[in-house]
């Protein structure tokens, strides 16, 4: 990497980006509208965070706060578009002028369906009432050095958060305070399969992926733990996967098939892309090895399915008022303080 560089895109990146449908904000943050938000819009329907913790897609944003990775994942839509990088460089964006302009961009990109025909007249009002960010677009936004100031600045607007991290960046996950819900993905059962899936920069990337699975068990916020899977490449070795996903104790466990789209069709193929039918194939066999987790639910369209602790009781649902109330009273809680058997209004 070179250090006299400034920011995390090259002028070329930032073309494709922006032709591919993404938005800048400032240095190294930025967001883009989900097929989903879309969708959802146009009346066809909520992804599975809806289904699966009560987030509605529209009033979802969908941004990073930072664009560079320290892994090429084979299976990543994304491709060669965003740098890569073991440690932060360039300037750092205050929180609050990443909050306001990534609504704003969001909201701008989400123009045309105020004058949409098939855009449904209420969510039509209730889009501009940003209520989540999925802060998981691109690159590593845990490693934006005032995460937890971002975070706190989403919760004081009443906007829910889940964090996504690859699980290479222990030390930056162990200072996180407050988030909504936190994710590990974890994308492989082995380290050699793990090195040939991610390809990732740092030698020590096993032991990365383990110290922050040892993390992960001791957070008192919701965590989950995401298998990406792949057909005929890591739908195996139940046991193993068992094993880590037991050290990193997560409440929630996603298990979401590899979807064949953008620059992840150079290495695979569509054969790689399971069915539903082989997800839950998948589900019965590593419950073997889970005996604390049980099926939660499912998303058809998604093909994903979610797992969840027993202790919990079936509360997969978020209770958005509780959280809120919890982060500001400064007391300490844990996941089931703020988790329901029903859905929640997201508000």
């Amino acid at each position: 990497m070179d250090p006299k560089r400034k920011e995390q895109l090259s002028e070329i990146q930032k073309k494709i980006l922006i032709h591919q449908g993404y938005r800048f904000v400032g240095s190294h943050s930025a967001v883009k509208n989900c097929e989903w938000t879309k969708k959802s819009l146009r009346g066809g329907g909520n992804c599975y965070k809806c289904t699966f913790y009560g987030i509605r897609s529209h009033q979802c944003l969908q941004m990073t706060t930072s664009m560079f990775c320290a892994s090429r994942c084979k299976f990543c839509w994304r491709g060669q578009k965003a740098p890569i990088g073991k440690t932060w460089y360039g300037p750092i964006d205050s929180p609050e002028h990443i909050i306001n302009h990534s609504i704003e961009e969001h909201l701008k990109l989400l123009t045309g369906f105020g004058s949409n025909l098939k855009t449904n007249d209420h969510k039509k009002e209730e889009l501009k009432d940003v209520r989540h960010v999925a802060l998981s677009l691109t690159g590593e936004p845990i490693t934006y050095p005032l995460i937890n100031e971002i975070l706190d600045g989403f919760h004081k607007r009443r906007i829910s958060t889940f964090l996504v991290t690859n699980a290479q960046f222990p030390n930056e996950l162990e200072k996180i305070k407050h988030v909504t819900q936190l994710y590990l993905s974890i994308d492989a059962p082995t380290k050699e399969k793990l090195k040939e899936i991610d390809r990732p920069l740092f030698k020590d990337y096993w032991e990365r992926m383990n110290k922050c699975l040892d993390l992960l068990s001791t957070r008192r916020y919701r965590t989950c733990i995401r298998l990406s899977l792949i057909k005929y490449e890591n739908m195996e070795n139940f046991e193993e996967y068992a094993k880590l996903i037991s050290k990193g104790s997560p409440d929630f466990v996603e298990l979401k098939s590899y979807m064949w789209v953008g620059e992840s069709q150079k290495n695979y193929k569509v054969e790689n892309m399971p069915y539903m039918e082989d997800i839950k194939i998948f589900m019965e066999n590593i419950l073997e090895f889970l005996p604390g987790y049980e099926f939660l639910s499912s998303h058809e369209s998604s093909r994903a399915i979610l797992l969840g602790k027993k202790s919990l009781n079936k509360k997969h649902w978020i209770n958005f008022s509780k959280f809120f109330e919890l982060v500001n009273s400064k007391k300490d809680y844990v996941a089931e303080d703020y988790s329901s058997e029903v859905m929640q209004p997201n508000k």
